[in-house]
């Protein structure tokens, strides 16, 4: 596979995965495989941006990287499950094994492109979470002074998704300033902080997609038939 340059990088000191100090024996070694979503379909979107840059990373990292491009997702309940672009959202989920998610805030909060997406993956299907389990970071994007309003909410939806969210983030205000004309961006601490997201990410996802049924297996559940908890998980919601 071949890299994108990444021309603000000290090569000296962006390290390899070590993934002989995450994984134990008989657990997978396969790339890890990470869904990048983002929150924005203006032209020059910043969210998008920013998720690019982190997806270079990530492929720098050993991931496999895959994006799901929001333009034509029709609006949560607007549409049947079996729309194309939800069925391509879902299996996209369902492949992944961590997520990235990227969103612009506006009026304080994170778009409604961004909660869409959220929105169409669902709790279960059948009596399978496709996001239990699975790792999470989130970024921001502002055009105003640095808020933390965005992350906080994506935060919130990883947990009730119980995805395990990364404890570090990363939120870029002023963004228009952070890219330059070709898209990517620029040298500075709130890149920096970008790469440390990203390799964060990708060392949660190598040390718990192995132990991630186990981790999320309880006793609640472990006393339940298999037809009960389908009927609770799938239950009609109004």
């Amino acid at each position: 596979m071949t890299l994108d340059p990444l021309p603000n990088i000290d090569p000296e000191r962006l390290d390899p995965i070590d993934a002989d100090a995450l994984v134990g024996p008989g657990e997978p070694r396969h790339a890890p495989r990470i869904l990048v979503l983002y929150g924005s379909l203006r032209e020059r979107s910043y969210s998008r941006l920013l998720s690019e840059e982190a997806s270079r990373l990530l492929r720098w990292y050993g991931c496999e990287v895959r994006t799901f491009d929001p333009s034509g997702l029709p609006l949560p309940d607007d549409a049947d499950a079996d729309h194309p672009k939800v069925q391509e959202l879902r299996e996209l989920a369902e492949w992944s094994e961590g997520m990235l998610w990227v969103s612009p805030e506006r009026h304080g909060a994170m778009t409604g492109i961004m909660k869409a997406q959220i929105d169409w993956i669902p709790l279960a299907l059948g009596g399978v979470r496709p996001t239990q389990g699975k790792t999470l970071a989130v970024l921001e994007v502002s055009g105003g002074s640095q808020s933390f309003n965005a992350v906080n909410q994506l935060r919130l939806l990883g947990r009730w998704m119980r995805m395990l969210t990364i404890p570090n983030q990363s939120s870029v205000p002023k963004a228009f300033n952070e890219f330059d004309e070709a898209g990517r961006m620029l040298l500075s601490p709130l890149y920096l902080r970008v790469v440390d997201v990203c390799e964060e990410l990708v060392k949660f996802t190598w040390m718990t997609r192995g132990r991630s049924a186990y981790l999320t297996d309880r006793y609640s559940e472990r006393i339940e038939s298999a037809e009960a908890v389908s009927r609770r998980v799938n239950q009609s919601t109004h």
